[in-house]
């Protein structure tokens, strides 16, 4: 099933974890119209700047899964279908990971925009979600210090 023009829905629900834990990662329809919206106002759009495949890393998160899995929140809105975990780093036709994020600071709306991990020149991924009714643009930097990650703001 196509959520927007370049994105199908298994792209978005894909889960090596959700396998090997016989974990259903399939969204509800209220997941997939924020999918939808998530894919149209943020995917398609730096799909669209850089002509090229964009790589998701991460997206929708059951809650089961989410329970599982290493690092997420309770309130992650992977949860809600309203994030994805970008990544250009094995794939990069010559775009990065901070190519990606300064293209979605500075063009678009979002509601969290996280540079994640990484060194100052290149995140080990990004994660960006939207919700139409929260586009507060707020950008973060997450840093693994002492095995947990602490987010502050992105300078």
């Amino acid at each position: 099933m196509k959520i927007s023009e370049h994105l199908e829905l298994s792209e978005v629900i894909r889960s090596e974890n959700a396998k090997r834990h016989g974990i259903s990662n399939m969204p509800t329809e209220e997941h997939i119209t924020n999918l939808k919206l998530l894919a149209e106002n943020v995917f398609e759009k730096i799909r669209n700047n850089f002509r090229c495949p964009i790589y998701i890393s991460s997206g929708y998160r059951s809650k089961e899964l989410n329970d599982i899995t290493i690092g997420s929140s309770k309130t992650s809105d992977h949860c809600k279908g309203m994030a994805l975990d970008l990544d250009q780093q094995e794939h990069s036709q010559g775009i990065t990971n901070k190519d990606v994020f300064d293209y979605i600071k500075a063009n678009l709306k979002f509601k969290q925009l996280i540079w994640e991990g990484g060194t100052e020149q290149e995140a080990d991924w990004i994660h960006v979600s939207y919700d139409e009714n929260n586009l507060k643009n707020e950008v973060l930097r997450a840093v693994k210090v002492n095995g947990k990650m602490h987010y502050s703001p992105y300078k």
